[in-house]
């Protein structure tokens, strides 16, 4: 991996010519490169990168496996950071911002459902669609343009750091209220991930009812990381709960009761399949089994609030920092779960 170090401060504070990024050059392949600092186009705001997490979607996207993105590419749809340059009067100079990862071209049909995820017009730029990170160039770098549909203002009391995790939360908590969860009952969840992690959070905060009773079946590392270590040690045990994305979809699927509702989220990629399940556990479980894709609907908004008012705790989930210089360092010690690692978190530029 070639590192280069270019300026990082134009004249006057300004973004610079040239900035740091990592670029996926190919398929398995990256590098720290100096490129040119991007530019903010109609509908868009320049912001000044803080904090950039890497997440097991950058992964599937450096092995080829996002036929959307094409290479080279700057990954990162996981971060937060202040406005340097926008049109829209809601963004101005100096706003602090996360960003969720979602653009849709806001006419096709599914779009003006709120359902801006599922945009017909996917990976069509020219339509007004845009997948941070995905589709057009992310946040693993100083400097990233950002549609202003997915920038959200970071609530006062929200740090940049806990901001990059907007897009995370508003996963998980549009996970829940897919469920269509109600006071009382009872929430299995399953999956040591960080979006796990986070829905455990958020149905602990009780988002729209104080009686839910929640346990999570997660490996210990994830538990002891996470801040929430009321959860049952044994759950995992007890319940025989597995880890693979299969394995968990299954597990979710025969814990249910009779009648009750069974919420797949996540990143699934294609080539994942589900076999060696009897399909009577569904239909005469009488379940609902419902996918869950992202964080349509202004979800992040909501959950930057619980955020804010203190419901939630992501700080504990950050296991490592580092300086955007060291990102192969970074990149090993999340792919490899160096130290029980979850969330790994780069900085590319200091606050001032």
């Amino acid at each position: 991996m070639k590192t280069v170090v270019g300026a990082t401060r134009g004249p006057g504070g300004e973004a610079p010519r040239l900035m740091r990024a990592v670029v996926f050059t190919g398929p398995n392949a990256f590098a720290l490169q100096e490129v040119p600092t991007p530019r903010a186009g109609a509908r868009e705001a320049l912001v000044r990168v803080r904090a950039s997490m890497v997440c097991a979607s950058d992964a599937k996207i450096l092995a080829g496996k996002f036929p959307a993105t094409r290479f080279p590419h700057v990954p990162g749809h996981e971060f937060a950071g202040d406005v340097v340059t926008s049109v829209d009067e809601r963004f101005p100079a100096g706003t602090r911002v996360g960003v969720e990862v979602h653009v849709g071209c806001g006419t096709c049909e599914r779009c003006r459902e709120g359902m801006y995820t599922l945009c017909l017009n996917y990976g069509k730029r020219e339509t007004g669609h845009a997948h941070v990170g995905f589709t057009i160039d992310g946040g693993l770098a100083d400097y990233a343009s950002v549609p202003v549909a997915a920038l959200h203002a970071l609530p006062e009391h929200v740090t940049l750091d806990q901001g990059a995790w907007t897009d995370n939360l508003g996963i998980a908590l549009w996970a829940l209220e897919r469920g269509r969860i109600a006071a009382g009952e009872h929430i299995v969840v399953i999956g040591p991930g960080a979006i796990g992690l986070c829905a455990t959070q958020l149905a602990r905060a009780g988002f729209t009812g104080p009686s839910w009773r929640v346990r999570e079946c997660a490996p210990p590392v994830a538990r002891r990381r996470s801040a929430t270590r009321a959860a049952s040690r044994t759950a995992t045990r007890r319940s025989g709960c597995r880890h693979g994305t299969a394995d968990a979809a299954r597990d979710a699927i025969l814990l249910a009761r009779r009648g009750g509702r069974v919420v797949l989220g996540g990143a699934t990629g294609a080539g994942v399949e589900l076999s060696g399940l009897d399909l009577s556990a569904i239909v005469r479980g009488n379940l609902d089994v419902l996918g869950s894709l992202a964080n349509p609907k202004g979800v992040s908004a909501r959950a930057l609030t619980l955020l804010a008012q203190g419901k939630i705790d992501v700080t504990s989930l950050v296991t490592h920092h580092f300086p955007l210089d060291r990102f192969e360092e970074a990149w090993r010690t999340f792919t490899e779960r160096r130290e029980g690692a979850i969330r790994v978190m780069l900085h590319p530029q200091a606050p001032t």
